[in-house]
């Protein structure tokens, strides 16, 4: 369940960023767990989301099975459905099971004039060169 408050600077134009390095879903195929650096961008409306909420809401795919791009493109739908915020992006950096790194990238819309979007500072897969 996502907890949602009143935005304390409604009318503000802001980013916000959550990270979660360590996120985790199962393959539903084989069940296996799969490893993504989930980060979550997004200029809030009225409401933001509460951060704890949050945290228990992306551990619970821990359970779950899905594709990585179901998966990504569900948890930013999800937010912008409930949230309603002025702008919101997902990034999934999964990491590779198979030989293939997949990144999945979702945004409601592009984002509004004048919003500062820091460069989200995950790598590119390298492998080991």
């Amino acid at each position: 369940m996502l907890d949602y408050v009143p935005n304390p600077r409604a009318g503000a134009l802001y980013c916000v960023r959550f990270a979660a390095p360590e996120f985790t879903s199962l393959c539903p195929v084989t069940g296996q767990p799969d490893f993504a650096h989930l980060v979550i961008d997004y200029a809030p409306g009225e409401t933001i989301v509460e951060s704890k909420s949050l945290k228990l809401f992306l551990a619970a795919f821990r359970n779950h099975c899905g594709f990585h791009e179901d998966v990504t493109v569900g948890i930013g739908q999800r937010l912008v459905a409930e949230m309603a915020p002025q702008w919101l992006r997902v990034a999934g950096y999964w990491y590779p099971r198979g030989g293939i790194p997949i990144d999945v990238f979702w945004q409601s819309g592009a984002p509004p004039k004048g919003l500062w979007l820091p460069d989200q500072g995950v790598p590119g897969y390298r492998g080991r060169g």
